[in-house]
């Protein structure tokens, strides 16, 4: 089949056609990677709250058993600690009546920090930059606003 000045026709993409092609791939991969990146810190930030949440209720429990929170604290933690790995679950503060539980980012979760006592006070602090400012009332901050749960 003759081409348009009379030689073959050859198949093929012109480079025109490529170059369109790897615009809109760069323009679809610059929108998806933050995103998704943000949703990881996400999932990641729900495990650490989750599990302190579980921590917490153990150490609870354990204190209907023995009547005070030292050691119970510190055995529920190190529990809750190891089923996720982007946080570590300690408890920095406990005494007969009163404990803290403590999740300390890991990794490239370094700079986030949640807390609950037994009264149920939750605390956010140490989030990195680009994240807001969270709420100061009684919650984990979960997302870049300062959204709390």
């Amino acid at each position: 089949m003759p081409g348009p000045r009379g030689g073959p026709l050859r198949g093929g993409f012109t480079l025109i056609e490529v170059m369109i092609t790897v615009a809109i791939v760069g323009i679809l991969a610059a929108i998806a990677l933050p995103n998704y990146s943000d949703y990881v810190t996400r999932s990641r930030i729900i495990q650490a709250t989750s599990a302190l949440s579980d921590a917490r209720q153990k150490t609870e429990q354990l204190f209907l058993d023995t009547r005070t929170y030292v050691g119970n604290c510190t055995a529920a933690a190190a529990a809750a600690s190891a089923t996720i790995t982007a946080f570590t679950i300690t408890c920095p503060a406990s005494t007969v009546s009163t404990y803290t539980l403590q999740a300390d980012g890991v990794g490239p979760m370094t700079n986030f920090q949640y807390q609950i006592d037994e009264t149920g006070a939750k605390t956010t602090s140490g989030t990195p930059a680009g994240w807001g400012k969270p709420n100061p009332n009684n919650c984990w901050a979960i997302r870049k606003s300062g959204e709390c749960t």
